[in-house]
């Protein structure tokens, strides 16, 4: 099994920024391709950003292009989320997720390992 935990989230005011991780243990390896979602209240889970098992490939959804990064240590068993210049809406419950393939996927059902979430709230 792989178990993943998420930290960092809390509260910011627009335009500040926050680092979410997300860290690995169980039945981890550098395999596994991993991804960023995120729900808001009466809202869809949206896809946020992923990445490549080696990291070298990233894909973000075009709302948060340009402020968000996501990174991976796997060294570590952990990936991040920078966010710069926050907004009040990317005000949600983040989640990270593991898809047991190589590549990067923006589709929440090709993921089979998820985390609890962390809350992030962007004041205006």
């Amino acid at each position: 099994q792989v178990q993943l935990v998420e930290s960092g989230g809390g509260l910011v005011q627009a335009g500040g920024s926050l680092r979410l991780s997300c860290a690995a243990s169980g039945r981890t390896s550098s395999s596994y391709a991993m991804g960023w979602f995120r729900q808001a209240p009466g809202k869809e889970r949206e896809f946020v950003a992923a990445i490549s098992a080696s990291g070298d490939s990233t894909a973000y959804t075009d709302s948060v292009k340009g402020r968000f990064t996501i990174s991976r240590d796997n060294a570590k068993n952990t990936v991040y989320l920078q966010m710069n210049s926050l907004k009040p809406e990317d005000t949600a419950h983040y989640y990270c997720a593991a898809r047991r393939w190589l590549n990067a996927s923006t589709k929440n059902y090709e993921y089979s390992y998820w985390g609890q979430g962390t809350q992030v709230t962007v004041s205006s």
